[in-house]
Formats: C-alpha cells, sequence, structure tokens
C-alpha cells in the first residue's frame, strides 16, 4: 500500500467524514491529527460549535472559541472546559493568535455599539482586554516572531487586505492591494515570511510574500480547490492549510458545515497532499493550530444531530 494511501485510509476509520443533511444542529469534534501517521485522536465532543483550537506553548492545553468566548482544555481532554475571563471582549470570533512568548493572546472581539471586529491583546490567563486597532473590522491572524507586530485581514476603503500595526498599537501599514480579498496573514516561524490566501487570480490560492508586503508569491496553483488559512509548522518544514472543493462555495468564500479538506505542502512550495477529508469549514483550523513540537495539528470537523 502506498504511503499517501495508507493515511487517508487509516484517516477515514478514526476521523468523522462527511455528514449529510441540512439541519444546522450541531456536534463539534476537536481532534488531533499525528501527520506522521495520519492517526486522528479526539480530545473531546461537544454538544454545540467549537471553533478555531490552537496549543498553548507547554503542549499542554487548548484553546478554542464558542458563543463569543474562549475556553481552555486540557490535550487529553480529561479537564473540564475552563473559561478564560477576557472582560468586556464577550463576542469573540474565531481569530486568535498566542503570542510568541506564550504569555498573551491576542484576540478578535465584535465590539458593540457596531458590532465591527477589532483586535485586542490580553493575558493568556485572562484579564481586560488591550484596544490595539480602533478601526474595524480587523480579524487577527499573525504575531510576529519578535513579537513587535501584529499582521491581521482588514476592511478599509471597500476591500479587504493585510494590514500590519505594532503589537503595542499605532498606525497600521496596508501590506496588500490587490482587488479581492486577501485574507489568513500569518508569520513564518523565522519572520522571513508573511504567509496569506487571496482570491486576486479569481481562485482562492495560498500566496507568500516579504514581512513589507513586497515580493507576493503564489504558493498554490489547483484550480478546483479555494484554499485558505495557511498555518507554518514550528520546525518550518509544512505548511497545512484548509481546501474547499470548487461549487460548494464561491472563490471568496469560507463557510461553516461544508465537505472540505485539511491538506500540507512543503513551506518551500510543492505538489499539496490530502491529510484528510472532513465536514468542516469556518471554525475547523483558522489560527494556526501545530503541536509545538511539529508532530501534530489541532482541528475541529462537525457532525448534524439532526436531520
Amino acid at each position: 500500500m502506498k504511503k499517501g494511501v495508507g493515511i487517508l485510509l487509516l484517516s477515514a476509520l478514526l476521523c468523522p467524514l462527511f455528514s449529510p443533511g441540512q439541519n444546522r444542529d450541531i456536534t463539534s469534534v476537536l481532534q488531533v491529527m499525528d501527520i506522521r501517521t495520519g492517526k486522528c485522536t479526539i480530545v473531546r465532543e461537544f454538544p454545540y460549535r467549537i471553533e478555531a483550537p490552537f496549543w498553548t506553548k507547554d503542549g499542554r492545553m487548548l484553546i478554542y472559541n464558542s458563543s463569543g468566548k474562549l475556553y481552555r482544555i486540557s490535550v487529553n481532554g480529561k479537564s473540564t472546559p475552563e473559561l478564560i475571563p477576557a472582560g468586556s471582549a464577550d463576542q469573540c470570533n474565531n481569530d486568535h493568535v498566542l503570542s510568541p512568548d506564550g504569555k498573551e493572546i491576542g484576540i478578535s472581539d465584535n465590539t458593540p455599539p457596531d458590532g465591527k471586529s477589532r483586535i485586542y491583546i490580553m493575558p493568556l490567563s485572562g484579564g481586560n482586554p488591550r484596544l490595539i486597532t480602533p478601526d474595524g473590522p480587523s480579524y487577527l491572524h499573525g504575531w510576529s516572531p519578535d513579537g513587535k507586530t501584529l499582521v491581521y485581514c482588514a476592511e478599509r476603503i471597500g476591500n479587504f487586505d493585510v494590514y500590519a500595526i505594532p503589537a503595542k498599537g499605532g498606525k497600521e501599514v496596508r501590506l496588500t492591494a490587490a482587488p479581492g480579498l486577501d485574507d489568513g496573514p500569518e508569520y513564518s516561524p523565522d519572520g522571513r515570511y508573511i504567509w496569506f490566501n487571496s482570491v486576486r487570480t479569481g481562485v482562492m490560492q495560498i500566496w507568500r510574500m516579504n514581512p513589507d508586503g513586497s515580493d507576493q508569491t503564489q504558493m498554490t496553483f489547483d484550480q478546483d480547490i479555494y484554499s485558505w488559512f495557511p498555518h507554518v509548522s514550528p520546525d518550518e518544514k509544512h505548511v497545512v492549510f484548509l481546501a474547499y472543493f470548487k461549487g460548494e462555495v464561491a472563490p471568496g468564500e469560507h463557510l461553516a458545515d461544508k465537505k472540505v479538506e485539511l491538506r500540507m505542502m512543503p513551506s518551500t512550495g510543492g505538489k499539496p497532499k490530502t491529510l484528510i477529508k472532513l465536514f468542516g469549514g469556518q471554525g475547523t483550523m483558522n489560527v494556526n493550530s501545530w503541536s509545538p513540537d511539529s508532530k501534530k495539528i489541532a482541528f475541529v470537523s462537525y457532525r448534524l444531530t439532526k436531520l
């Protein structure tokens, strides 16, 4: 049996795949996949929607969002989910990032009174959030390895582009200006690149650029797949991303409850391979969900509980 086929078959046995039906009653399945074997381990099932898990620096906990709030749970699933207090930020969406030193978390909260997403920073243990982007909407995706800069997707002049801002707050800088949506910006661990996804060619593809926005380079080329949210492994060898099928969504959409794949490619470029097919999309893997040792990824699949 070829190695790639073996991984897919093993994944099919251990991880939930496509779910039928149109009812929105959802079970969320928080899982961890070993990318070396394709084996998936269920951390916990939730009878409601959770989204966007990521690991803490010590590899012991996963943090995710649900119903506007953030929670932590042990990777082995044995602990009870614990609320992370965030003061007035009680409408958090699924765009959040751990600081390079692991002590803080950047969050995107749908701030009243206009309900637009804005970026805040607060202690990882919880506390009062500090506003970073007065303007909205702003959706956080990346934190530079030196801790000095945040990168995010924002709509300012009728177009969603990638912006950067000092982590302490200050003047934001526009890094992309192509027509259409640019989203999901995230630094490589060495800080050399910002990876992102863009629909500028008419098909959502993975791109990367220098931190100042120069040398924007396309990295995926499949015309039948819409590729979203590139996440570089801590050892910088791999990039994992979310893939929608053409016909399931429009090129610039990343909807929930769709047939999707998690794909992986070398960080130097090359043909991606499918890690797993699942029922998910929005919320499955919006943020970098690599384990600190680069051996595993965390993600959420979903199951419709009523037909």
